[in-house]
């Protein structure tokens, strides 16, 4: 019997209609062990990694300047959300996430019995949070306030002045900010800053970053995710994780060791892949008014809407009939106008793809 699904995006990204150009998806282009030479060599059954593996969490914490003890690994970071969810959420619990927002947030929560509550990133603000909405969404049982930089579904950053607001708020309720920032190491080397220099990890309060090597690194298969968290709270999250999944898979953590011991030559291939893309991204959209975009391309997915139009399902769906190219549909992510398309994949695929978002403008698909 099927189940109603806690993720209906995740469910149709594993179930949906394979197209030959596929700008659906969201993770960067795949790292092949042979792009890392000596990666294969690396491999190995078995890593004294019950509390987490040694090389992968001090390389974490160095790359944000932050003491090991703060540091959780997670099976990616859905499980890192995952278990923060476990960590500090109950049964009747409120949990306030940002709208338009990724459905697996929610669905974590809800798992966990909770309540939740919302607060908007309005389309006519560029998707952009005011605190003042936050605080007006706070309720006496709201313990974590979940957000994304950049946001998923339209790419735009929180500065941390506002995640600093918003994390005062929470303060201040006995509650905690979930800061999802899967995208952003790649969104700070594209435009040249440290890839933690905007990271909500730098800022004071109760806030629990996390991440990924997926995203930003090329590196689904590992499965390598982790959160940075206030010291006392990443032990609980470590007693939780006791009885989520235990500990990451022992091959996956060597490889993910040394990964971190090659992060510079993954950071400019990173760098590279997706400073094209954005760059042919930018040309197109400026050539192409008929889609909405609440800033110009700077990460590795883009939010784009419709002018004039309420729902973008119809054109979503002659894109993948017509002309073989598979988009996100924007009401998986509560915004039927708009949807979502990646920019982190092959550039002979995305150029193919908007060439044929072009064509289908042409043709009057719009």
């Amino acid at each position: 019997m099927l189940h109603t699904s806690l993720a209906p995006y995740l469910l149709w990204a594993k179930t949906r209609q394979p197209a030959a150009i596929d700008l659906a998806g969201s993770n960067l282009l795949h790292c092949a062990l042979d792009e890392l030479p000596g990666m294969a060599q690396a491999i190995d059954i078995s890593a004294p990694n019950d509390n987490g593996f040694a090389p992968v969490v001090e390389a974490i914490a160095a790359h944000y300047g932050v003491a090991p003890a703060r540091v959780v690994q997670g099976m990616g970071c859905s499980g890192a959300n995952f278990i923060t969810m476990a960590t500090l959420v109950s049964a009747g619990d409120d949990v306030l996430v940002e709208r338009p927002a990724y459905d697996p947030l929610i669905g974590a929560a809800r798992l966990m019995g909770a309540n939740i509550t919302r607060f908007e990133r309005h389309a006519s603000n560029g998707f952009r949070i005011d605190p003042d909405d936050v605080r007006k969404a706070m309720t006496p049982k709201t313990r974590v306030i979940v957000v994304t930089t950049p946001h998923n579904p339209s790419g735009v950053q929180v500065d941390r002045k506002t995640i600093g607001a918003i994390a005062q708020i929470a303060d201040s309720h006995g509650a905690h900010v979930l800061v999802d920032e899967v995208y952003l190491d790649a969104a700070c080397l594209v435009a040249g800053c440290g890839e933690t220099s905007k990271s909500a990890a730098r800022v004071d309060g109760p806030i629990i970053v996390t991440s990924s090597l997926t995203k930003s690194y090329g590196l689904a298969g590992l499965r390598s995710g982790w959160a940075i968290a206030p010291a006392d709270t990443a032990e609980r999250m470590r007693r939780a994780r006791d009885v989520i999944d235990n500990a990451n898979s022992a091959p996956a953590d060597r490889l993910a060791a040394f990964a971190w011991s090659h992060r510079a030559q993954l950071a400019g291939r990173t760098r590279a892949l997706l400073s094209a893309n954005i760059s042919r991204a930018r040309a197109f959209f400026a050539d192409h008014a008929e889609f909405e975009l609440p800033e110009p391309p700077n990460c590795s997915v883009v939010f784009a809407r419709l002018a004039g139009q309420t729902d973008s399902a119809s054109f979503v769906q002659a894109m993948l009939d017509q002309h073989g190219v598979a988009l996100a549909p924007g009401h998986f992510f509560e915004s039927p106008a708009h949807f979502r398309l990646s920019l982190a994949g092959k550039p002979e695929a995305l150029e193919r793809g908007l060439e044929r978002m072009g064509l289908a403008r042409r043709a009057g698909v719009i």
